[in-house]
């Protein structure tokens, strides 16, 4: 995607194929920057501290984590290390462990010298299919899109989303937003209803910019008023993203979905999931039960941070300083609630039947 004129991926290589680097997404939107990744060390503390973002982005990440921890160190023990230290950094995306597990098993069949090139050519093939994925989440999805738009001739089409499925959750394109940069760079008319995303504003901060990069009109609002705005009906369409999908067809995604799709069905919204099947966990059916649920630190309940009138980027409290605060970052979404998938091989039911259909050799 572009910004300032210029084309970026959320990560990529030194000229040298080694070093890796990153956009750092704790300064957007005030501040662009990027990060550079040199060890085990500084991919683990990147994704943990949400420098990157986005299931399908925190599974490449991983993967050049576990290529940069063999450069160094390419013996089964170093191996079974790092892979342990990733995979702890982000409980609930999938994509993570998918990635981790692909790189592992390739490197642990190959001869230690072979294992670091090995390493990094698989984490480019998982970042390349990626942005395939993306790309042909976004056609699908605009292609709905459209459909929606020609129900309502002679309005811009609105959509609302949660949180931020974006490029900047991917390595290209994004998953929920794929769709909407597709139908509208098509020339449908479209606008975009962008949930704050409490309490680490992902879609103030990183949808916002996002769409504001690429010319797309949206608005900013308050998580709270996606039920105000369907009742209304001014919302058409919504469209998210999800960390992990089951085999069912339950989503999870960032804490407020949930509310978001209740408040849908009451009022005859249709509500999509957008996603690639690398966040599909096909261990489980039931996503309440079975999905771990990070909770992150309180502080980012408790503190919020933005841009003075001097320039300055700084924290401030929200809460009385004796008041408790608990983050759960997820929740999940039944599949009950979920108009349809929309992955790289087209759009389904959330069930388990579309989702084999689909895709009938992981489902096996």
């Amino acid at each position: 995607m572009r910004i300032d004129g210029r084309d970026y991926r959320t990560i990529w290589l030194d000229p040298d194929g080694r070093r890796v680097h990153v956009i750092d997404q704790t300064r957007l939107p005030h501040r662009f920057e990027t990060l550079a990744l040199d060890s085990l060390d500084d991919a683990a503390r990147a994704i943990r501290n949400m420098v990157v973002r986005g299931a399908p982005l925190i599974g490449v990440t991983g993967a050049y984590g576990l290529a940069l921890a063999v450069a160094r160190d390419a013996s089964d023990a170093a191996i079974e290390a790092a892979y342990a230290r990733l995979l702890a950094t982000r409980p609930t995306a999938v994509n993570l462990r998918w990635a981790l597990d692909r790189v592992k098993a390739l490197l642990l069949a190959a001869p230690a010298e072979t294992r670091a090139a090995r390493a990094y050519a698989e984490a480019g093939r998982i970042a390349e299919e990626d942005v395939a994925c993306c790309e042909s989440i976004g056609d699908h999805g605009a292609t709905l899109i459209r459909a929606a738009a020609e129900k309502n001739p002679g309005r811009p089409l609105n959509i609302l989303t949660h949180c931020n499925a974006g490029w900047l959750a991917t390595v290209d394109w994004g998953t929920a937003l794929a769709p909407i940069y597709k139908a509208a760079r098509a020339g449908v008319p479209l606008h975009v209803w962008v949930d704050e995303t409490r309490p680490r504003n992902q879609g103030a901060s990183l949808t916002a910019f996002e769409l504001f990069s690429e010319g797309v009109p949206h608005t900013v609002i308050a998580d709270n008023a996606g039920g105000h705005l369907m009742q209304h009906g001014r919302v058409d369409l919504i469209v998210v993203g999800t960390d992990r999908t089951t085999r069912a067809g339950d989503v999870c995604n960032k804490i407020g979905t949930y509310l978001k799709a209740l408040a849908a069905h009451d009022n005859g919204v249709p509500f999509y999931v957008a996603l690639p099947s690398s966040t599909i966990d096909w261990r489980i059916a039931d996503g309440v039960a079975d999905i771990p649920i990070e909770e992150r630190d309180a502080r980012e309940v408790t503190h919020i941070a933005g841009l003075g009138s001097d320039g300055v980027v700084s924290e401030v409290r929200l809460t009385p300083a004796g008041s408790p605060a608990r983050n759960w970052a997820f929740d999940v979404t039944p599949a009950r609630y979920v108009t349809g998938l929309i992955t790289e091989r087209g759009v389904c039911a959330a069930s388990k039947e579309g989702l084999a259909r689909l895709f009938p050799e992981l489902a096996a």
